[in-house]
């Protein structure tokens, strides 16, 4: 009896050993043995619509290299890949990443190779989501990635995120040490990438921005890493007491909370989206304006109303549960724009009163009074939108990140 309760002791210490090392470097042995991983950059997947595949050459058999701006530096790092809403296998024959020159063109003395168990190779399964193996790497903080594949066998139905605001290239064959990727084809969407942690040496953690095109950054520029995440994380990084901190984007253009919209509603990918990302303290949620939207009838206003509210208590639950601390942001004004009609304004009056009275949240970022064209008005200010009285454009982004106040994560 005393051997068997020893040799399961040796396993269950073994276990433990194999955990704490994926987050320690190769080369050395930290004395943090607790040490967790953090999410430094993260993209919300859903099924791409047939209007955003990849063009021709399409990604089967072909190289695709993506760029992305992390928040959080690090020197031990590692990447998780998705075939999650896809029906068949997808195979990455090779993965790499590289620090960026002048996009597409790496620095090929930075150029990583990744592994997966130990090998170059893998196949994602329909519906499976993955990560590499860790691996050292000099990650700077706010700086651009370069992430390499070179695809076998593609599934039809492709997960990604089409609102990347920045630019893919494609070559055909294996490209994976090509640095300069030049006549590539260009696609302003990301495929198969999800997320990147970085070991947390420093005790880094981050804050998760749930919601949709306003927060994936319709308006925003192409390639300008301008949304109002991107003005939160630099200025997060600017100051020494937040420096710390990263942002994680999880917007969906035309998302929804409860029902429609593109992508699965914030309700279905919260488990996903926010409770499995490693080490977010806080949660900002920014969702409702396209289930406002989308209502038809005048009387349904109030009630649609009411279940945004209740799918906020739940989602606030959820969070809660894990330790994380949840702010909740006022829906931004839309009269005038394509969604604009009196029970729709009712519908928005009765949540954002909601968010700011109920006390539900931990914080409150009114976003509605901050993009205002003045007190009382339910109209977006003229020179901080985009042409469509609803989505901000670059000032407006730049307005809204920079309104955050910084000591709700001090």
């Amino acid at each position: 009896m005393n051997l068997k309760r020893r040799y399961i002791k040796s396993i269950v210490l073994l276990s433990f050993l194999f955990l704490i090392a994926g987050c320690k470097s190769s080369s050395s042995v930290s004395k943090k043995d607790h040490q967790n991983w953090t999410g430094s950059w993260a993209s919300a997947q859903m099924l791409v619509e047939p209007n955003n595949m990849p063009p021709s050459p399409g990604l089967a058999q072909h190289t695709l290299r993506q760029i992305i701006k992390v928040s959080l530096g690090g020197k031990r790092i590692k990447l998780r890949f998705s075939n999650l809403f896809s029906d068949q296998p997808t195979v990455l024959k090779s993965v790499s990443v590289a620090n960026v020159i002048d996009a597409p063109v790496i620095d090929p003395k930075t150029q990583k190779m990744l592994l997966f168990n130990g090998n170059s190779e893998i196949t994602l399964e329909p519906g499976q989501e993955v990560f590499s193996d860790a691996f050292d790497f000099e990650l700077q903080p706010g700086q651009l990635l370069a992430i390499t594949i070179h695809y076998g066998e593609v599934s039809s139905k492709v997960s990604g995120h089409p609102g990347s605001r920045t630019t893919s290239y494609i070559l055909e064959g294996d490209q994976n040490n090509n640095a300069s990727f030049a006549g590539a084809v260009k696609t302003d969407h990301w495929y198969s990438i999800t997320g990147l942690d970085i070991c947390a040496d420093n005790d880094e953690v981050n804050v998760v921005c749930l919601g949709n095109s306003i927060t994936d950054g319709r308006g925003s520029g192409t390639n300008k890493q301008n949304r109002w995440t991107d003005i939160l994380a630099a200025r997060l990084n600017a100051d020494k007491s937040t420096r710390h901190i990263g942002v994680l984007n999880l917007g969906i253009g035309g998302n929804c909370v409860l029902k429609g919209g593109l992508g699965p509603t914030a309700l279905d990918r919260f488990g996903r989206d926010v409770l499995s990302q490693a080490g977010t303290k806080w949660l900002i949620i920014l969702e409702g304006i396209n289930d406002i939207g989308g209502i038809k009838r005048a009387e349904d206003a109030p009630i649609r109303a009411n279940e945004l509210i209740e799918a906020y208590k739940v989602m606030i639950e959820k969070a809660h549960s894990k330790g994380i601390k949840v702010y909740g942001c006022t829906i931004l004004p839309f009269q005038k724009s394509f969604y604009d009609a009196p029970f729709k304004q009712e519908a928005r009056d009765i949540v954002n009163n909601w968010i700011r009275s109920s006390k539900n949240f931990d914080a409150v970022i009114d976003f509605d009074k901050i993009m205002t064209s003045e007190i009382g008005s339910k109209t977006i200010s003229s020179n901080l939108h985009d042409g469509d009285f609803l989505h901000p454009n670059e000032l407006g982004y730049l307005t809204m990140g920079q309104a955050i106040d910084l000591n709700l994560f001090k």
